[in-house]
């Protein structure tokens, strides 16, 4: 009887942990995070709120953008974590983003949040653009060391630059609006059809000029400083260069649906252990207290370009058409 009882007491005690376990509320959040750091930021929110499940929707910045504006009135993203902030100036603009205050704002820095008024967007981190030498692929070609944005249009580099793709890619957007905003339309325009005459192709993502450069497919990659940095901290014989007018830009996170479940994700994702996660690869957060050093991350200060993200997201349509116009015959085919 004593066993039958215990057995009974043991079926019903795994079938509500059971049930416990399927229950598990799931929240499906759109990001452009890069695909190897998404299963570290799902186990460590998942391990604090095992109640909660995150789907991840993942795609660069510019398809995920180009997504969530498609679904606007069908929205199927509950939550957008990890997208460049004149992306999310633009989803809110067009009243995806819905005005939410996360818990712990006060220990945000305020320069990387939405800075309009019904805030709607909060700052994770900041990320670089960077210019990735490869200084043994220059040295067999004799290539010389690029200093500023002119000198990548000399003719001595034609083939050899590889840069992201702005309609595909956040980290290409920037660079483009960083271009746009401070040399003027008129020259900025010119620079980038001089520079195309040196661009072997466009990537769709962000990274993938710089692990090229630090393969050795190109001598160049017009791509993201944190990408340059880990790959020189690895080995790769990378120069991670960084001139005067660098873009750069947000990652933030934002409510798109207003389920108690969404808001903790969105809370979570603001918080100091978040923070110390996205401190591993950024060296730019927006949580107060989390700092460090990156390994070969460059100074960056003095090279980052006056960069105005409403303007991004407002113009984002008209300079993504212009582009594509004029340079889209030399992307690489979308996998």
């Amino acid at each position: 009887m004593k066993n039958r009882l215990m057995k009974g007491t043991l079926a019903t005690l795994v079938s509500l942990w059971a049930t416990n376990a399927l229950a598990a509320t799931e929240v499906t959040v759109y990001t452009a995070f890069e695909t190897d750091i998404l299963a570290k930021y799902k186990n460590a929110f998942e391990n604090e709120n095992p109640d909660i499940k995150i789907n991840w929707v993942r795609d660069s910045t510019g398809i995920m953008t180009a997504k969530l504006l498609a679904e606007k009135n069908n929205a199927r993203a509950e939550v957008v974590w990890g997208l460049a902030g004149s992306s999310m100036a633009l989803l809110k603009e067009e009243g995806i983003l819905k005005p939410y205050t996360p818990k712990g704002i006060e220990n945000l820095n305020a320069n990387l949040n939405d800075p309009q008024s019904s805030q709607a967007w909060f700052g994770n981190d900041a990320f670089f653009n960077a210019v990735c030498f490869n200084e043994i692929v220059a040295k067999q070609l004799d290539l010389p060391k690029p200093q500023s944005w002119e000198d990548l249009t000399n003719p001595v580099y034609k083939g050899h630059i590889a840069m992201p793709n702005p309609a595909s890619s956040g980290t290409g957007y920037m660079q483009v609006s960083a271009w746009l905003q401070n040399m003027g339309d008129d020259q900025a325009w010119n620079y980038m059809q001089k520079l195309d005459d040196n661009i072997a192709h466009y990537t769709h993502s962000g990274s993938k000029p710089c692990v090229q450069a630090g393969m050795g497919e190109v001598a160049i990659g017009i791509s993201m400083a944190s990408r340059g940095a880990k790959l020189k901290t690895q080995g790769a014989p990378l120069d991670v260069i960084v001139p005067a007018g660098i873009g750069w830009e947000s990652e933030a996170v934002g409510l798109v649906k207003e389920s108690d479940a969404a808001k903790r994700v969105v809370d979570w994702s603001v918080s100091k252990a978040a923070n110390e996660l996205y401190i591993e690869m950024y060296p730019v957060v927006g949580h107060k207290e989390v700092k460090a050093t990156a390994s070969n991350f460059p100074n960056v200060q003095e090279a980052m370009a006056d960069m105005d993200f409403g303007k991004m997201g407002t113009d984002r349509a008209d300079v993504l058409k212009t582009w594509s116009q004029k340079f889209d015959a030399k992307s690489e085919p979308k996998s």
